[in-house]
């Protein structure tokens, strides 16, 4: 009756929650009526030791009358391994902890306990108690928990190369006695699967066991595979690098020959190469047919022609053991009458280095002669230099303005009163005189035809060519420094002007 009314009596949304609001005021209150305050977990070690501890806070009007240590194993009852009491003192129960226990201060309020000699089956739950008036037990409880570092081993496994292809384990990787238990991964470049098992030990440990399998081929010798382990208890995980032991038959080769072999010929050697795991033993030299000939010499896996005649126009066979088989090989040399001209390798090598240094040195100057032409381009299309140099300025006497200016006795007066006619000044900022002068040579305003070359009237200056030496001068002149023997350069009639012609640099 009871299923079919949960069935179908439907339950309100509001009685939902209410019984949440119910549920979280429960946990509310307990935790805020938790006196007894513990450590929630503890970790340690085997052969260590560890303190749990314990105090009662807020105790208020409540008496406490005993405090009591019950240890709870993973697997196991319930034992009390310490009691205090504040007339009796403190009790030690017969325990798997008797003389491994004690208390710390020993006080109601703080009855913290020391477990020495650890042992992995010490891990459990670890419960103070308090006996208290009127509230009755009240108590907290501490998880310890037992950690062993893990024994860790890693080894190649010495395997044949297979035949039938099946996979077999060519590595093993070991974590022992650990607590928790330890993962192991392994990392290569041979394509290999692992299998990994574990097995629990009797006193809480764990040892895990990881194998590597190929199809071990004789390429796969010498081949790295890393184990890698990581356990609680360790900083970093720990590696393990290992190389493959891949046993095969020996296999042989005959090198030297370079079908060279010409009548008088001396000191050919071939050499009998030969690998194997392990490595071959013995090496035999013998000839397909007959003896080995007289000039022929032996060295371990060398074959030695002193010189070369038709004796030795035959088959040489090398042969190689080790203990998993026997391998050979065989050259035939064949002996001619002169000697081949071939090109070895080191001329070959000189001839393509100088051609490379010769291509080289054509793309330098290849790319010198383009720069120049170019250079050349730009400067016949306008963009060097400047090809001539303009012309030098004209010394001039005086602005444009003394060109149309009348000259009177009045100006001749002034001139003459204020500036001696043994001194000629030029001045640079003048304008200079181009050809279209020529056009004034008919003004009526000029004097003697007109001043010369921009400068002064031509009656001032034939008076400054031809002024007496003995004039008197300023006293600031020197008589010295003026030469009046010579016309200045600027006395040049107006049709006469010209523009120097164009310097090329």
């Amino acid at each position: 009756m009871a299923r079919d009314c949960a069935k179908h009596c439907p339950v309100s949304p509001m009685k939902n929650s209410l019984l949440v609001i119910a549920a979280i005021l429960l946990i509310i209150q307990a935790a805020s009526c938790q006196r007894v305050r513990v450590e929630t977990e503890v970790e340690a070690y085997p052969t260590e030791s560890v303190d749990l501890r314990c105090q009662f806070v807020d105790g208020g009007n409540t008496k406490l009358t005993q405090v009591s240590w019950i240890w709870e194993p993973t697997e196991g009852q319930r034992d009390n391994i310490a009691v205090f009491h504040p007339t009796y003192g403190e009790s030690f129960p017969e325990s798997p902890f008797s003389g491994r226990v004690r208390f710390i201060q020993g006080t109601l309020t703080s009855p913290s306990i020391t477990i020495t000699s650890l042992k992995m089956a010490d891990a459990g739950r670890y419960t103070c108690e308090y006996a208290t008036y009127p509230s009755g037990n009240e108590q907290g409880t501490t998880n310890l928990v037992m950690l062993a570092k893990p024994k860790n081993s890693a080894s190649p496994v010495v395997v044949q190369a297979s035949t039938s292809g099946e996979p077999v384990v060519v590595a093993q990787c070991e974590a022992a006695d650990s607590k928790p238990a330890a993962t192991i991964k392994w990392m290569g470049a041979v394509g290999g699967t692992e299998n990994t098992t574990s097995k629990k030990g009797p006193d809480g440990t764990v040892t895990v066991r990881s194998d590597y399998r190929i199809v071990p081929t004789p390429e796969d010798n010498g081949k790295e595979v890393t184990c890698i382990i990581s356990q609680r208890t360790q900083d970093k995980p720990q590696t393990f690098p290992m190389k493959l032991a891949v046993e095969y038959p020996p296999t042989v080769s005959i090198v030297g020959y370079d079908n060279n072999w010409y009548i008088g010929r001396t000191d050919a050697v071939l050499t009998c190469q030969a690998t194997g795991n392990p490595a071959p033993t013995t090496v035999t030299w013998t000839v397909m047919s007959g003896p080995m000939p007289d000039t022929v010499q032996i060295n371990a896996n060398k074959l030695i022609v002193r010189k070369v005649d038709e004796a030795v126009n035959t088959t040489f066979v090398c042969e190689v053991k080790n203990r998993l088989g026997v391998s050979k090989h065989q050259v035939t040399t064949a002996v001619i009458e002169q000697r081949k001209i071939t090109a070895g390798p080191s001329t070959a090598g000189i001839i393509g280095g100088i051609i490379g240094v010769v291509l080289f040195l054509l793309a330098i100057v290849g790319a010198v002669i383009i720069l120049v032409r170019k250079r050349k381009q730009n400067a016949m299309n306008g963009d060097g230099p400047p090809k001539h140099k303009p012309p030098p300025p004209v010394k001039a006497g005086s602005s444009t303005e003394m060109l149309n200016k009348p000259v009177t006795d009045s100006v001749l007066t002034e001139l003459t009163e204020t500036q001696p006619f043994s001194n000629v000044y030029y001045e640079t900022s003048g304008e200079p005189v181009t050809d279209l002068d020529a056009c004034d040579d008919g003004d009526d305003n000029t004097v003697g035809g007109g001043a010369a070359n921009g400068g002064g009237p031509a009656a001032l200056e034939d008076s400054i060519q031809y002024a007496d030496v003995d004039e008197a001068l300023p006293p600031y002149s020197d008589a010295d420094d003026h030469r009046v023997d010579e016309p200045p350069s600027a006395a040049v009639a107006r049709g006469e002007s010209f523009v120097s012609a164009a310097m090329y640099v």
